[in-house]
């Protein structure tokens, strides 16, 4: 891993023309083609700024030299009819090779995208943990798990409207937490009418999995709807209002009891008649509620 570790002085770089043909990609990934359209129109007007990186440890067994990055590069050169390319030679093992393009691929690609996401998973595929991939992302351990949660378990649709605009990232990483299937197309719905949002996320998915308590089906009754998610959110609310309103009414004829107590045990003559009787000790109050102290004090004092 010296590769990842350490960082080369330009003074000990090796770079070299090398002809186009000897240059294999070993490790292609897509790329938009307005993006590569503009890289073509800028390398044909002021030249290749940024030399492509090749391993030449294969080439006296294989005479190719492998593309570790500049694949976008590498191609405009071909389209331009060029037959050689800047290159930056470097010898290591090919564990190695696809570890630094796949570290290249994380620099240049939009963090809080599919594509970054993906690139994660290939790089924690290849054996790095969650805290080296972390530090090479400049991440959390717990950004990098959610992300790459999100490959592993996001559906199709799920994926499809990150990278389309229809879901927030965010949002999606919610979703793909949640492991069913039927749940994940409930909640996706669920986001497209306005009903959940990254917001109430939380209240939803603990609605939805004590319907699938009650539920005799295994994961969650496969008619449940956002209809019927609409309904339950509803009846949550009004419970919870109910619940709220019924716990504030009980608080205000507490306090108003409380209130009572302590006018009365401020009536010194009162105070003196319930301690000769004994009758002086007041409950205990759990909770920041307190009795007021004054007349009682000044008649045991």
């Amino acid at each position: 891993m010296e590769t990842l570790n350490n960082i080369c002085p330009m003074s000990k770089r090796r770079y070299e023309e090398v002809p186009i043909d000897q240059v294999k990609v070993i490790n292609s990934r897509n790329r938009e083609k307005e993006q590569f359209t503009m890289n073509v129109e800028s390398i044909e007007s002021v030249g290749l700024m940024k030399p492509i990186r090749v391993n030449d440890r294969f080439i006296e067994a294989t005479g190719f030299y492998e593309l570790i990055c500049g694949e976008g590069r590498l191609l405009a050169h071909q389209q331009l009819g060029k037959k050689h390319v800047m290159a930056e030679v470097v010898t290591c093992t090919r564990k190695e090779a696809l570890l630094q393009s796949l570290i290249e691929n994380i620099a240049r690609t939009k963090p809080g995208s599919m594509d970054f996401a993906r690139e994660l998973k290939r790089l924690h595929d290849e054996g790095l943990e969650y805290k080296q991939i972390a530090r090479i992302a400049c991440k959390t351990e717990e950004y990098i798990r959610s992300y790459i949660r999100l490959v592993e378990q996001g559906e199709e649709r799920l994926i499809q409207g990150v990278e389309s605009g229809i879901f927030p990232i965010k949002f999606a990483i919610q979703v793909a937490s949640t492991e069913d299937s039927q749940i994940q197309g409930v909640l996706m719905d669920a986001f497209a009418e306005g009903l959940v949002t990254t917001m109430n996320f939380a209240q939803a998915r603990r609605i939805i999995a004590a319907r699938a308590k009650t539920s005799k089906r295994s994961a969650a009754s496969r008619d449940y709807t956002v209809g019927q998610l609409q309904h339950d959110i509803a009846e949550t609310t009004r419970v919870k209002t109910s619940f709220v309103r019924e716990a504030k009414s009980k608080e205000n004829r507490f306090m108003t009891l409380l209130t009572g107590m302590n006018t009365l045990f401020n009536d010194a003559a009162l105070v003196e008649l319930l301690v000769k009787q004994k009758l002086d000790k007041r409950p205990a109050l759990a909770g920041d509620f307190r009795f007021e102290q004054t007349a009682e004090t000044e008649v045991q004092s």
